[in-house]
Formats: C-alpha cells, structure tokens, sequence
C-alpha cells in the first residue's frame, strides 16, 4: 500500500523505524526559487546601467580637475595640477578644507555624545511624554533648515557666535539629533538588559554596566551615526552661508560657491575643489562601510 501511494503521489517514502531521523522531502519539479532562473544578463545590466549613471558625473569632474585649460579631450591626458595649486593656495581653499574638518568632527563629537544619553534613556526607562517625545522628534524631521534661519541667526546674534564655527556646529548638531537619537535608541533595544543586570549583580553602577557591557556592543551603530553627521556637515551649505561671512571662517561648500562669478566661472578650478571636497567623504565611506550597513540594520530591527 505505500509503495502504491509512492507511486501515486511521486514521493519518496519515509522512514518509519524507531529511533531513525525523518528524512527531508523531496523538493517537487519546478519548486526552484524565481531567482535562480533569471538570466546573469538580467541583473547586471541594470547595475552596470546604474553604475555608468553615478560615475559619469565623477568622471567628468576629474577630468576638469586634471585636464589643462582649454583643452577639449576626453582623455585626461596630459594630466595637469594646476588647477588644485590655484584654488588650494590662491583662493583658500587650504582654510576652507580645515574649517570643514573643525566643524564635522566637532559635529560628529557632539552629536554622537547627546544621542547616545538620549537614546539610552529611550531605550531603557519608561516616562509619561515618552511617546509624545518619540512623535516630536518624528515631526521635527518634515522641518526645513531654511525655516529656522532667521531664528537661529538672532539666537547667535545675541550670544555673539557670529562668524563663529561654533554657532554651525550647534546648528548642525540640533538638526542631526532627532534622527540619531531614534537610531541609537533602536541599537540600544536590540542589547539584552539581562547583560546591564548582571553586571549590576556584580557590583558595577549604571554607567560603569553600560560603558564596559553594553557601549562596546553599540560600534556598529556609533560609526552608523557619526560618519551620517559629518557627512552632512561636511556637505551642507546653508548654515555656513548664514552664519559665517568672513572669508577665514568659511567652509569648502561656501568655498565652492565663490568660484562661480556673475559673468564667468572657472571650470578647471571649481572641478578641481570639487575633488578636494569628495576626497573625505570618499575615504570615509571606503572606511567604515562594513560597519554603515551593519549598524543601519542593526538600528533597523526591533528589539
């Protein structure tokens, strides 16, 4: 009777002895997953398309960059560094470049530090305004920098931070807090409270459990959220527009900005602090990669 069933049914039969495994089933014809027969051609075209889309930009800013002036090919060759002397020694980008790093790794700091106290005290204690505090800060992120300007600037105006990196650093840093203060907060859940306790049954206080338990667990998220600051400090045009006028204190996006005149603008050299700019980010990302996408996905589950 089974060897009849087998036959019907197309299966194979299973053990039935004591004691012995039961065995996997047979996966029918045609069970294969959809992906498995889709063409190679298929998925590497549309990334190949992709790809040539975001790199052809880049392509031709280096090639501005490093082609002399005048010259039409589309070959950077022969390959010139005039253009990075002039905007580098003559048009201050040298400052512009150690403004930008000032205000991202301060950025970066700051924000990191207040996100982390603000997402531990999310994750782990229970307050009545905690969901209304979760809302605003959701709420705070549909807000446009361009609507807080004129606030902002006679905030600064009356404790005398114009023309003070300071002043792009807290602007900057408020900005990027809500948002991080939500990611740390979703890093910290996926961390067992069972390890903070234990290491309070072992004598350690609060801080003391969660600098030497639950901080070192927390790298992927930290690097998630701190290289998201500076990159957006480091790129953002707005604040150091508003809030700095003197040429010492600006930032290499105000820098870019004075390359371009009313009547003219110098192609090589706007090319060529192009380049100076994407430098760090570039390295950045190269960097710390592995650690963005885990912390990102890590920040993404809910614990």
């Amino acid at each position: 009777m089974t060897a009849l069933l087998t036959e019907k049914n197309g299966t194979a039969p299973r053990s039935t002895a004591p004691g012995s495994p039961p065995s996997a089933p047979r996966r029918r014809p045609g069970r294969e997953r959809a992906f498995d027969d889709v063409p190679r051609w298929q998925i590497y075209l549309p990334l190949g398309l992709y790809l040539l889309f975001t790199l052809v930009p880049f392509y031709w800013m280096l090639l501005f960059a490093v082609r002399p002036a005048g010259s039409t090919s589309l070959v950077p060759w022969p390959m010139t560094g005039a253009h990075f002397s002039k905007v580098w020694n003559e048009r201050s980008f040298a400052v512009f470049f150690q403004n930008s790093m000032i205000v991202g790794v301060a950025t970066l700091v700051a924000t990191t530090l207040v996100a982390l106290a603000g997402g531990y005290a999310l994750a782990r204690f229970d307050f009545r305004i905690k969901g209304a505090f979760m809302l605003a800060l959701l709420c705070s992120q549909f807000i446009p920098g361009a609507l807080m300007l004129v606030p902002l600037f006679e905030i600064f105006r009356s404790l005398q931070m114009i023309n003070s990196l300071g002043s792009v650093v807290i602007a900057e840093t408020v900005f990027q807090l809500p948002l991080s203060i939500i990611l740390i907060s979703g890093f910290i859940k996926n961390v067992p409270v069972s390890l903070e306790e234990a290491a309070w049954v072992d004598g350690c206080s609060r801080f003391t459990a969660f600098r030497t338990v639950v901080l070192p667990l927390l790298r992927p998220g930290l690097i998630a959220v701190g290289s998201f600051a500076f990159v957006h400090s480091w790129n953002h045009f707005l604040f150091a527009l508003m809030f700095l006028s003197e040429q010492d204190k600006q930032t290499i996006p105000v820098g870019l900005n004075t390359l371009i005149g009313a009547d003219s603008v110098d192609l090589g050299a706007l090319a060529a602090g192009g380049v100076i700019a994407a430098v760090p980010v570039v390295v950045v990302f190269a960097f710390i990669q592995k650690w963005l996408i885990t912390g990102f996905s890590a920040g993404a589950v809910k614990g």
